[in-house]
């Protein structure tokens, strides 16, 4: 097959992509197949001759599109947003293209640089103190991670160097593992499964402390636990600090906890996957209040500021202590300008990355910052019109504060009530929600994901919500009045949560 008909198929893809995305509207949200479903549309074995372009366009129709949940929808409200846009996805192809594997400066010089320079562009647009950027001069310095799940485990190993090297200081006669054993973390119990992966991945011990009424860590209860690992004979090393929690988006009190871990050589560590992107609108920052006392930070453009997944931000005061956990320099991997620049290689769980930092490249500079703030001051206004529908309805009730984007609510009454409106909801496919539950309170989560939502497409999902809870207590009413139970009214409800809403943090 000659070179020029694979180009002209790609450019009826990139027609294809800007198809789909411009008439997302009319599909489904959330797909109806079951597990299985495509094995039986595709042959069991490859071709042994190519098949026609024709037929694998096709195919993305009949095959890929029945089993797409399409996150970009204006109906689509679970998890967190995933971004995307144009600038992005030309980014990508780019990317594709140059197709090179950044690990160290010499590998591909402009894929090292300009990473060094986005992520100081992007520092300075989320009023990052100096000591995180490359370009004050100290030790500072950004890398784009994969996930946030890899940063809160990047950031844990070299808060684990760092404390294994000072308590050898100390005592020199104590081997690792004896350290290790002694070594204990801290985190909320309303922050993300992984920072608990973390700590498993990292071999070491991690408590989960209790948040306030108002689903925060607070200072005191860090320092409470702290110190009561202390008299044990513990060695307090790390903390996470959540900045927009899955479940209801609460925020640590970040000031109080950088106060406590600051006073104990703590590693603290910033997680804002979601959040994050927010603190682009100065009149958010004071949510990141304390964030001059931590030491690593991490956010997602990928979820919040139409920079394609994956590229996951993160800071740190000195990275010093993760390249020298990670370093393991063989020979085929040297090269003269070693010390002269970053070798992102020694930043990272993996050894090769793509060209992520033109993403960022596009995005900013196709958007600029203004159009930045102006898309995520809009979806916190469609997160309070919702907000205001919720509470102008006094079968429901909101079950936490709405800062961002997202509104956590549920109809008043039973947790059972709840997984049956939610069961319903998704089963009809308009729209796409997901629960979580916190002190043993099941509610909906509604998050404002997709660039392309207005107020129209919220007014959409409240009637869907307003309709089905109306069809589900109208019939909780009609069987209770003839005697029979709820499991007959709308059969067993399966998929229970265990309080937490981990299926994205990335």
């Amino acid at each position: 097959m000659e070179a020029n008909q694979f180009k002209d198929f790609a450019k009826e893809m990139v027609d294809y992509v800007a198809n789909y995305l411009e008439n997302i509207r009319d599909r489904r949200v959330l797909p109806s197949v079951e597990p299985g479903y495509l094995r039986p549309l595709i042959p069991e074995t490859a071709p042994q001759q190519p098949d026609k372009w024709e037929d694998v366009l096709e195919d993305v129709e009949r095959v890929i599109m029945p089993g797409v949940t399409h996150w970009h929808s204006p109906r689509f409200h679970a998890y967190f947003p995933t971004a995307n846009s144009y600038p992005a996805i030309v980014a990508d192809i780019l990317s594709g293209a140059i197709a090179c594997i950044g690990f160290s400066w010499i590998a591909s010089p402009a894929c090292t640089e300009l990473e060094v320079v986005m992520l100081d562009w992007l520092g300075k647009m989320l009023d990052l103190p100096p000591e995180f950027l490359a370009s004050s001069g100290g030790k500072g310095g950004g890398v784009i991670q994969g996930t946030a799940s890899e940063a809160t485990l990047v950031a844990l190993l070299g808060a684990k160097a760092r404390a294994i090297a000072k308590v050898k200081g100390e005592h020199p006669e104590w081997t690792d593992a004896e350290i290790v054993d002694k070594l204990v973390g801290y985190t909320s119990s309303q922050s993300h499964s992984s920072v608990e992966r973390a700590g498993l991945l990292g071999g070491v011990k991690l408590r989960s402390l209790p948040a306030d009424d108002k689903h925060r860590l607070r200072g005191d209860t860090l320092r409470e636990a702290i110190q009561k690992d202390i008299d044990a004979g513990l060695i307090p090393f790390y903390a996470v600090a959540t900045l927009g929690t899955t479940s209801s988006c609460a925020f640590d009190k970040l000031d109080e906890l950088g106060d406590v871990c600051n006073e104990h050589d703590v590693w603290l560590h910033v997680d804002a996957a979601y959040a994050g992107s927010a603190f682009i609108c100065p009149e958010f920052r004071y949510l990141m209040a304390g964030i001059e006392k931590a030491d690593s930070f991490n956010f997602n453009p990928h979820k919040w500021m139409l920079v394609n997944f994956d590229c996951s931000a993160m800071w740190l005061k000195n990275p010093n202590w993760v390249v020298n956990a990670f370093n393991v320099d063989p020979l085929y991997l040297k090269h003269d300008q070693q010390g002269s620049a970053p070798d992102y290689r020694h930043w990272q769980i993996p050894l090769g990355r793509r060209f992520r930092a033109l993403k960022l490249w596009f995005v900013l500079r196709l958007y600029g910052i203004e159009n930045l703030q102006k898309h995520i001051r809009k979806h916190i206004g469609l997160a309070h019109y919702f907000e205001s529908l919720v509470k102008d309805d006094d079968r429901f009730e909101v079950t936490a504060e709405v800062l961002m984007g997202l509104v956590c609510f549920r109809l008043k009454g039973s947790n059972e009530t709840n997984e049956m409106l939610l069961k319903r909801i998704n089963g009809k496919g308009v729209i796409h929600l997901v629960p979580s539950k916190i002190n043993d309170v099941y509610f909906l989560r509604l998050a404002i994901c997709s660039r392309f939502s207005e107020k129209e497409d919220i007014d959409i999902s409240w009637r869907e919500v307003s309709a089905t809870a109306d069809e589900l207590l109208n019939t909780k009413t009609a069987c209770q009045a003839n005697g029979q139970t709820n499991s007959k009214v709308n059969g067993q409800v399966n998929g229970k949560v265990n309080g937490k809403v981990n299926g994205y943090h990335s």
